[in-house]
């Protein structure tokens, strides 16, 4: 039985005084992994502390996690790989767990959902905002995850190579969780524990700015995957409009033979005009979502499993 090649994902900004006890965590957990930090323009010793630990440390100029992970996902080659940040905030000790069982059941990826044990390792507005992002993907894409918004994560090979990273920030969570769902590709949740971060190290996640960026992510790719339902609700909702302002319109012209209210009825007439447009756009945008989910199934498709390297 081969052993799987194993890469372990640190993305990074300012974290020197939790990067070297993230890697010590991860190299007792995984001793045959490659462990890998993506540095993203920090400005204190980041970089030196991580290289004097042994990781193999790399930088990505462009500012933000999505673009990290971009990165990431494109340069490195391997087996299996394991995302955590590298805030010593995961449990490392779990991360075999998660390998063995993404391999083991031949799935795509597993979700390292979060439990806090310190009253401080998570906010207050975060556990609010993942509750209520979590159910607003599970009601757009009919199911989800526990945890969306989790940075413990391992993919298998075929789920990185074929995840055409779009996002910048801290939305990216948000992107990989819908691409699973999208491409009903197999995967898990394994609970971990959430620790607090360590003296000096502070998270760089924006509760309203990125939340905001969160919800915008979740409805652009509910637009880009869900056409015919996003434009077809848009039509329904305008020729609702269109047939309250007309019902005057309608009794007074069966009363008098007139129509009194020129600029109501031409305004009626154009809402269901625009109604009828969304509806058209929504039938074909979704014949080419339709194209594009088959071209990307088949990219994900053409490239081997975690269970076939371990066969």
């Amino acid at each position: 039985m081969t052993e799987p090649r194993i890469a372990v994902l640190l993305p990074c900004y300012n974290e020197e005084t939790a990067i070297a006890q993230t890697i010590a965590g991860f190299r007792a957990a995984l001793p045959t992994a490659t462990i890998y930090v993506y540095d993203n323009n920090s400005r204190d010793r980041t970089i030196e502390v991580a290289r004097e630990a042994g990781a193999v440390v790399r930088s990505e100029r462009m500012q933000g996690k999505g673009n990290v992970v971009r990165r990431m996902f494109a340069d490195v080659d391997a087996d299996v790989y394991v995302m955590a940040d590298g805030d010593a905030t995961y449990d490392a000790s779990v991360a075999p767990l998660m390998v063995d069982h993404l391999v083991r059941e031949g799935l795509d990826m597993v979700v390292g959902t979060r439990v806090h044990e310190a009253a401080d390792a998570y906010r207050r507005g975060h556990v609010l905002g993942n509750r209520a992002m979590t159910g607003l993907l599970a009601g757009l894409f009919g199911r989800s995850f526990t945890d969306i918004f989790s940075g413990y994560r391992v993919f298998s090979r075929r789920f990185v190579k074929s995840f055409p990273v779009l996002s910048a920030g801290f939305e990216i969570e948000t992107e990989i969780s819908v691409h699973a769902l999208e491409l009903k590709m197999p995967v898990g949740e394994i609970e971990t524990r959430y620790f607090a971060r360590p003296e000096g190290s502070t998270s760089k996640l924006s509760t309203y700015r990125d939340g905001f960026r969160i919800a915008y992510t979740i409805a652009t790719l509910y637009r880009i995957e869900r056409p015919i339902l996003f434009f077809g609700v848009a039509g329904a909702a305008l020729l609702l409009l269109a047939v309250i302002l007309s019902i005057p319109l309608a009794i007074t012209y069966l009363q008098t033979g007139l129509v009194p209210r020129l600029p109501t009825a031409i305004l009626a007439t154009g809402l269901v005009i625009v109604a009828f447009l969304n509806f058209f756009s929504g039938l074909i945008l979704d014949t080419v979502v339709r194209g594009r989910r088959e071209m990307r199934r088949l990219a994900y498709l053409a490239i081997p499993g975690p269970f076939a390297t371990s066969a």
